[in-house]
């Protein structure tokens, strides 16, 4: 496992970072039930105003399963970042082993109208069965 679960990367200027929480209370290993929180702070590090128009998730869990998730913005919004500007917000994951990774993109929009897909680098979801281990 890395010594690190969390994610930092930037793409044309925006920064995403990530910090996945394993939630003990809402699992039940048991069951293979395992779920994760995970933070994301959005800082438009660029000199121009961007909007966040969608995402794209691959979630991947420790026997190599993957599923891909798409849609519209992030948790019911589209934020639009403006130089230096943030948008933080927190989702969940539930996956069926005890540990597993996500990464993907958001495609994003400057305002010359120009898309790109800001990068969201791999983060690992790591359960406290995992870590005793």
């Amino acid at each position: 496992m890395p010594l690190s679960t969390n994610s930092d990367t930037v793409t044309e200027g925006i920064r995403v970072q990530v910090f996945p929480d394993y939630i003990p209370e809402q699992s039940n290993p048991e069951l293979n039930r395992f779920t994760f929180s995970y933070r994301v702070i959005i800082t438009n590090q660029s000199e121009t105003k961007v909007k966040l128009l969608s995402r794209h998730w691959l979630i991947i869990n420790s026997e190599g399963d993957q599923e891909s998730v798409n849609g519209p913005g992030v948790v019911g919004y589209t934020p639009e970042l403006g130089p230096r500007e943030s948008f933080e917000y927190t989702s969940f994951c539930p996956i069926n082993t005890g540990w597993g990774t996500m990464e993907g993109s958001y495609t994003m929009i400057k305002e010359n109208s120009e898309k790109f897909e800001a990068e969201i680098g791999r983060f690992y979801l790591v359960s406290d069965e995992v870590l005793a281990e």
